[in-house]
């Protein structure tokens, strides 16, 4: 299924590449059109704006010269090209193939666009000096390389989620901490069109829909309204385990489109003015509320708040282009700083609401809640740095004993959430029915369909720790040692 996906994705993407080629261009085999290697040669001269040595003709000789150019091609551009081997390109290992495009996919496509968010994120840049340890001897200098590309790659899909994360914040509780089963849903995807396009999507009628439904009217804007290629179905998102680097790549067109979208300086500073009074109004209205409802029941407080997100919410679309504007804390005007830190109070003001709304909600919801918090807060938490194998070790065999936990509590939480009565002495609902909906899809979707992957990704984590600690032991014990005692004591260290 994976490969499947992958294929398919990758293969829509080279067309939307190709089609910029003179003249345009599709494949539709991969495994088969990249065998003679003028398409690779074609797609990265389109994607560096470079022209490439190349063999016209088309016989096994001239084929194994262009892959052969544009093998080489890569490497001056120091990508690591681990086990992908001209003769498995000719042949057309799906496995080499694919690992190939990824490659390319993430050093063209992913890694240019996240470049700009890398000040904005305090990622390391490619250019920082700072991000590995200065080294003045040269012999280093390719190792030193290579430690900065390794801790940019990462930083790359950081930045990535990061940006998406940022443009579904804007939308309530729509939650990304991965590029996997957080797009299930099609709620991201709907929620970073209407960042960008505001007034494409109803994301309140969107929360009632399928996740299939939900997905098909994503790529169907995307594609009419964006001009975003489709490169997913679906039937590839809405399964368990989603592939990765597939929605990565989808999710990059849309970071591509929001680095293309026009704004004058003049314009931007009118809509930031505008921001800002109504930023100023709505700090008003929710401390005025927050006084007015002090002695209401909790049922009221929650009627009154949802009315307030509900018209916050429409309200919001008009400001959503300004409001989320990628650009590094050098950048800003004095007026963008001062939107940014009203944006950041409101918000904070908001949550601080909903927190202790929270609290008070009746026993045993109140329970069920702190414990579906502390769940995702565990999930969205990022994994150990696998740099550091032995304390990664540590912090894994500890975040599985705590999730294991917290999961053995799943069953009775589901249990008394399901047979919970809605209603006081007097037949009122103790609970608004939106609420109780919430909690039983948080405890569905974001938790009980996924428990297994995160058990799973748990465990992959610690294994690879375990095995990057006994290489670390391995590589030391490669070293001649002169007596019976060096190596006893080697062995009691071990």
């Amino acid at each position: 299924q994976r490969e499947f996906t992958q294929k398919k994705t990758f293969t829509s993407w080279i067309n939307s590449i190709l089609a910029k080629h003179t003249p345009p261009y599709v494949i539709s085999d991969l495994y088969t059109d990249i065998q003679q290697g003028h398409l690779l040669l074609d797609l990265l001269e389109v994607l560096s704006g470079q022209h490439l040595p190349r063999e016209k003709g088309f016989n096994t000789f001239q084929c194994r010269s262009n892959i052969e150019n544009a093998l080489t091609f890569l490497k001056s551009r120091s990508l690591k090209l681990i086990n992908i081997h001209v003769a498995d390109i000719i042949e057309g290992k799906p496995s080499i193939v694919l690992g190939l495009i990824w490659t390319i996919i993430f050093h063209f496509h992913i890694e240019e666009l996240a470049r700009t968010l890398a000040c904005a994120y305090n990622q390391p840049s490619l250019d920082c000096s700072s991000a590995v340890d200065s080294a003045p001897k040269a012999s280093r200098s390719a190792k030193k390389s290579a430690k900065i590309k390794e801790r940019w790659k990462m930083s790359a899909t950081k930045a990535l989620l990061l940006w998406a994360k940022e443009q579904c914040s804007l939308h309530g509780s729509i939650n990304v901490t991965d590029f996997k089963s957080s797009w299930r849903s099609g709620l991201a995807f709907l929620a970073i069109i209407q960042t960008l396009r505001p007034g494409l999507v109803d994301l309140e009628k969107a929360k009632a829909r399928s996740n299939k439904e939900n997905l098909k009217e994503a790529f169907r804007i995307a594609e009419l309204e964006l001009n975003i290629p489709r490169l997913l179905e679906p039937e590839d998102v809405d399964i368990m385990n989603p592939d990765e680097k597939s929605i990565m790549t989808y999710v990059a067109q849309f970071l591509q489109y929001s680095k293309n979208l026009p704004e004058s300086e003049e314009d931007m500073q009118e809509k930031v003015r505008e921001a800002l009074g109504w930023l100023a109004a709505q700090e008003k209205k929710l401390t005025k509320l927050l006084i007015d409802t002090e002695n209401e029941t909790y049922y009221q407080k929650c009627k009154e708040m949802m009315s307030f997100m509900e018209t916050f919410n429409q309200e919001k679309n008009a400001f959503l282009p300004v409001l989320s504007s990628k650009q590094s804390e050098a950048e800003l005007s004095e007026g963008q700083k001062e939107m940014r830190e009203e944006w950041d109070k409101v918000i904070s003001q908001i949550n601080e609401w909903k927190a202790k709304l929270d609290q008070m909600l009746p026993s045993p919801l109140d329970r069920i809640e702190a414990w579906l918090q502390e769940v995702e807060r565990l999930q969205a938490e990022d994994l150990p740095d696998l740099q550091d194998p032995f304390k990664a070790m540590l912090v894994f065999r500890e975040t599985i004993v705590i999730f294991k936990g917290l999961m053995d509590c799943f069953d009775s939480h589901l249990d008394t959430l399901q047979s919970f009565k809605n209603e006081d002495e007097n037949n009122m609902p103790l609970v608004l029915p939106e609420k109780l909906e919430e909690m039983k899809r948080r405890l569905f979707s974001n938790i009980r369909f996924t428990n297994c992957s995160t058990f799973l990704e748990y465990h992959y984590g610690l294994c690879s720790a375990i095995a990057n600690e006994v290489m670390l032991k391995l590589n030391i014990w490669d070293v001649k040692y002169g007596s019976k005692e060096s190596v006893e004591s080697l062995l009691t260290n071990w």
